[in-house]
This record gives C-alpha cells, structure tokens and sequence, in this order.
C-alpha cells in the first residue's frame, strides 16, 4: 500500500480528488497518509481532518530561513514514512534536497499542457491568464514528476481541454481542473501504486 503525503496550498480540490478516487476505487493500493499545507487557513486541512487523515501546517513564515523551513518540511515527510509525494497545488518550490531526498517520487498537477506556460510566474490564475492572452485554442493539465527545475520533470500524463469564446480565468481553471486535472492526477496515482511507471533517460513509460 503506497502512503501518499499531499502538500497544498489552498482549498484542496486536487485532494479532495484523490481522497474521492481512494474511497471509489479509481485509485488502488494508496492511501493518502499525511497532509501538508504552508497555509494555516488552507481548507485543504480540514478536508484531511473530516477524513481522518494527518493534517500538518509547516510555514516558511515559521522559521529563520528558507533552508530550516525544507529541513523541517523534509523530516516530517520522512517521519511519516511516505513513498510518495503529491504536489496537489502546492505553491512553494521544492528544494533539491527534497527532491534528491525523492528521486522520482515527486509528482506535481500543472494546470496547462507543458511545456506551454509553465516555469517561473506561471501558477494558479496566472497559467490560464497567460492561455487567454496567447489566444490558443486548447489548453489543458499535465502530471510531472518533480526534478530540480521547475516544470521540468518527466510528462506522466497529458490532458487536453478545448477553450471556448468568452472564457475568463476563473472559467477555464474550472475547465481545466475538472476535464483534466481531477482525472489524470487519480490516475497517474493508481499507475504509479501498481508498479506501472518507470523512467528512463528522462522520459516515462507506462505498463497498461
């Protein structure tokens, strides 16, 4: 059973996917172990408490500096003995000690079909700002595994999503997180539980 640690941001759509596709069964041989948040007001954390899930906040606003605050954010992951960690909107950026900590063991949800409007400044309303400003015709999420860059890593999986006339931001987050991130986030989980992803010189297959 692979124990997943969900870091988030914000109010935990992402995970309330995952926790959503546990209890249905679309995700099998997982469960989501520990929940972090650098937000205290996250409501991401009271999901993982209505589910009886470990919820921890761990703040950078919490420490001298940014290497005690992943220091610290690396050794609860590793008290809690997770094999797995899923960045479900988390919007802080991972050191590469953690990230060597994990070696492919880091997936990320990026809301736009990389390597299209990801890197530096593209997060959260700013990725579909910066759709809408291009006038591309299709959008959609990709799940990465994490590396020392930013948006980088191995592509697991690809979703498109069309953008229709008159979208705005908001609207085609919405889109976008329920056509495409609510679904390949699940399922890249489930593939990686049953030993279906590996990679190789930087790109990944997948074992149906």
């Amino acid at each position: 059973m692979l124990k997943l640690g969900v870091l988030v941001s914000g109010g935990g759509t992402n995970l309330q996917a995952i926790l959503d596709a546990v209890d249905n069964g679309t995700i099998t041989n997982a469960k989501v172990h520990l929940v972090i948040s650098n937000n205290p007001g996250a409501y991401a954390l009271e999901r993982a408490g209505n589910h009886g899930i470990e919820a921890a906040c761990i703040s950078p606003k919490e420490f001298e500096n940014r290497e005690a605050f992943h220091k610290a954010l690396l050794q609860k992951l590793q008290e809690s003995n997770v094999d797995l960690v899923v960045l479900a909107g988390y919007l802080v950026a991972i050191p590469p000690m953690i990230v060597e900590a994990y070696p492919n063991k880091i997936i990320n949800i990026h809301p736009s079909l990389i390597p299209s409007f990801c890197g530096v400044g593209y997060y959260g309303l700013h990725v579909h700002e910066g759709v809408l400003g291009r006038g591309v015709k299709v959008t959609g999420a990709t799940v990465h595994f994490v590396d020392t860059g930013t948006d980088t890593g191995p592509i697991i999986l690809q979703k498109a999503v069309e953008v229709q006339e008159g979208d705005t931001p908001k609207i085609l987050q919405q889109r976008v997180m329920e056509q495409a991130e609510w679904k390949i986030l699940p399922r890249a989980i489930d593939l990686i539980a049953n030993g279906k992803v590996t990679v190789t010189d930087g790109k990944v297959s997948i074992r149906e």
